[in-house]
């Protein structure tokens, strides 16, 4: 059995991204800079990816088959960029550092960036060649991580993935499609929102794991692949499918204090090139995901 070591394994995409390679056959070792639950399929260590030192104990040890980087702190309008900077670059070299140090090559390296880094493209659907220009700090964080991860790609079998908006049952409410779906599930009166003409790229986490696994198992290395569903959606698209999944109609509110500053207006993505290398795997309708997440019980 291959074994793949997971970081941020105790994260919304590393809890779906271990139960899938599980499933694969795969020996799923974790790695979580919070307090990990037992689980009786997998090894797990608490670990913080600015902890040089013990990373290379644990890869050392693990001797993992395939490595996917999920540790990152991944909320946009997190508000401690100093953070953000150490753990999404910092964290990802030390992670390299230590799989070089650890004399054990896996034959696959797979790193998630985030397709925020296109920032507002002018071109849609948007393909891997169109340029980066990030928004943000997250964003800023991602782009140079991939950066950075380019000067090891003579050394290691690095995939760079560019995952669009996903969600899905267990996601933090922090997050907005799992704020929306909160307040309809609660029957709240009234939802307050910031800009409602945004569009995005929405996946189901199912999927995006699935495609994660998928080019795993390929052999690419030292490419860059968008993961995403092709199709945009508005909020207000959003809205309209929780109402009827719900039969609830809240009064919808504009708070300018949750309109960015620097919103990112239009994000779809092309998977073509995605697809191209590990087939095309087929996309769960937002509806679906929707209805999921509104019947989903903790």
């Amino acid at each position: 059995m291959a074994t793949a070591l997971i970081t941020g394994i105790n994260g919304f995409t590393g809890h779906y991204l271990a139960e899938e390679l599980h499933t694969a056959g795969y020996t799923v070792v974790g790695l979580s800079s919070t307090e990990i639950e037992p689980s009786g399929s997998r090894v797990n260590y608490l670990c913080n990816v600015l902890d040089r030192e013990q990373l290379v104990n644990i890869l050392t040890q693990v001797k993992p088959d395939v490595v996917v980087h999920l540790a990152a702190i991944a909320f946009v309008a997190h508000n401690d960029v100093d953070a953000m900077y150490r753990t999404n670059v910092v964290g990802t070299r030390n992670l390299l550092e230590a799989i070089i140090k650890s004399k054990h090559i896996p034959r696959s390296v797979l790193l998630a960036s985030s397709a925020n880094i296109y920032g507002n493209a002018l071109i849609e659907p948007i393909d891997e060649i169109v340029s980066a220009a990030p928004a943000n700090d997250y964003a800023v964080s991602k782009l140079s991580m991939e950066y950075m991860a380019r000067l090891w790609m003579d050394r290691l079998p690095i995939t760079v993935v560019r995952p669009f908006n996903y969600t899905g049952a267990g996601q933090s409410v922090n997050f907005l499609i799992p704020k929306i779906v909160d307040h309809f599930k609660r029957r709240a009166p009234i939802l307050e929102l910031g800009n409602l003409d945004v569009v995005r790229d929405f996946s189901d986490v199912r999927s995006v794991v699935q495609r994660y696994r998928l080019l795993l198992e390929s052999k690419t290395q030292g490419e860059v692949f968008n993961v995403c569903s092709g199709q945009g959606h508005s909020l207000l698209d959003v809205l309209q499918i929780m109402q009827e999944v719900s039969g609830h109609n809240p009064e919808i509110k504009v708070n300018p204090a949750f309109v960015r500053a620097n919103e990112v207006h239009r994000l779809v993505g092309s998977s073509a090139k995605l697809d191209a290398v590990i087939g095309k795997v087929p996309a769960i309708p937002l509806q679906n995901t929707l209805q999921w997440m509104f019947n989903h019980t903790l």
